[in-house]
């Protein structure tokens, strides 16, 4: 095999693949980055058995041929490259090794074959649609924070996925739960998304998801099954997944309906309190206590080892009485996620789950479950 690709564009490349590649493995082949000639240049695979990531290069191919060198290595060769340069990858059948040529500088990496290296057939993906780069972006950003890392609850570790109908019209959401705090959003479900199972989309795919969406073009093409999702972006890259097989928790009942309080605060201004007060605990995890009365609102935490820290805020607040504590990184996660300048609370008792948008109605959704203050 031997090709001569711009080191921009190799780079870029490598970026997209490399990631998916686990820094320490016990199957040495899941190391490397599979380097393919094809008819449109050099495609490039990486895999952990759980995620495969394809992206094909322009390239100018001399000799056609495959093989298989360490990802991570050969990302860092090219990243330290000059910019502008042009990279030579060759490899000659005796040796099982590449060489790499750029200007003066010379690498030889070792390689191993590429009928070693796993192929993660998506097989059937009866489900097909297409949908724009920027709501896909939005599904997962603003429900990501709320996925679960218990590994013990498998199945919160990643993002629900699934349509239904919402006062006539059909939604695609995406919910995302720890158990503490939950995410909903939903957009206008694309064309051909009607009858798609619901799906659970794992962390790691959501986050490599997420990243290749900021560097795709306008619209993502979407084929699922019950079982795996190939996800196809503009400039060529393809990223399969498994995904959870597991039963998603019936998020609508932890939804409340009834909370009857309404509080209405400056996104930016709460915040900003939050964090402040917040200074005095020892963890940010510790709870903040929200006092409200007519047209005010306290925040306080205590510590009995730092001291204590309070607040106050003009809000628009007219029901009776309420003290509240939420854990001050929750809040603050949830705010910076809402897209408005203020931020609508949805109350019932100190004890009950609280419900939090931009407005009534908006398409982003989060429920915090309140902590003993």
């Amino acid at each position: 095999m031997r090709v001569t690709v711009e080191r921009a564009a190799l780079l870029r490349s490598l970026g997209h693949v490399h990631r998916v590649v686990e820094r320490r493995n016990t199957i040495p082949i899941l190391s490397n980055v599979l380097l393919r000639t094809g008819e449109n240049g050099l495609q490039l695979k990486a895999t952990d058995l759980d995620i495969e990531v394809t992206e094909t290069v322009a390239a100018d191919v001399l000799d056609a041929g495959a093989t298989t060198v360490p990802a991570h290595v050969i990302y860092d060769i090219v990243r330290k490259l000059p910019e502008g340069a042009q990279v030579s990858l060759e490899t000659s059948g005796e040796t099982g090794q590449m060489t790499i040529r750029s200007g003066r500088s010379r690498f030889a990496l070792g390689a191993l074959p590429e009928g070693d290296f796993p192929d993660l057939a998506a097989g059937e993906l009866p489900h097909s649609f297409a949908i724009p780069a920027a709501e896909l972006k939005q599904l997962i950003e603003k429900t990501q924070f709320a996925i679960s890392t218990e590994e013990t609850r498998y199945y919160l570790n990643g993002i629900y996925f699934h349509t239904l109908e919402v006062e006539g019209a059909l939604k695609l959401r995406a919910v995302a739960t720890d158990g503490h705090r939950l995410a909903r959003v939903e957009t206008e479900a694309p064309e051909g998304s009607r009858g798609m199972p619901g799906i659970i989309v794992p962390r790691k795919a959501v986050a490599e998801i997420q990243k290749l969406v900021d560097d795709g073009g306008e619209s993502v093409q979407v084929e699922l099954s019950p079982a795996k999702i190939r996800l196809t972006f503009a400039g060529g890259v393809t990223l399969i997944s498994k995904l959870i097989d597991g039963t998603f928790p019936d998020y609508q009942r932890v939804i409340p309906t009834g909370n009857d309080k309404r509080l209405t605060v400056e996104r930016d201004a709460f915040a900003k309190a939050v964090d402040r007060v917040s200074t005095i605990s020892s963890e940010r995890g510790r709870a903040v206590k929200l006092a409200m009365g007519e047209g005010r609102l306290a925040l306080s935490v205590t510590n009995p080892d730092a001291g204590s820290a309070t607040e106050e805020l003009d809000v628009d607040y007219e029901a009776s009485a309420l003290d509240i504590g939420f854990n001050a990184r929750y809040l603050l996660d949830i705010t910076a996620q809402l897209q408005g300048d203020t931020a609508l609370f949805k109350l019932a008792d100190p004890g009950s789950p609280t419900l939090i948008q931009d407005r009534d109605g908006a398409p982003a959704l989060y429920v915090l479950m309140p902590m003993r203050v």
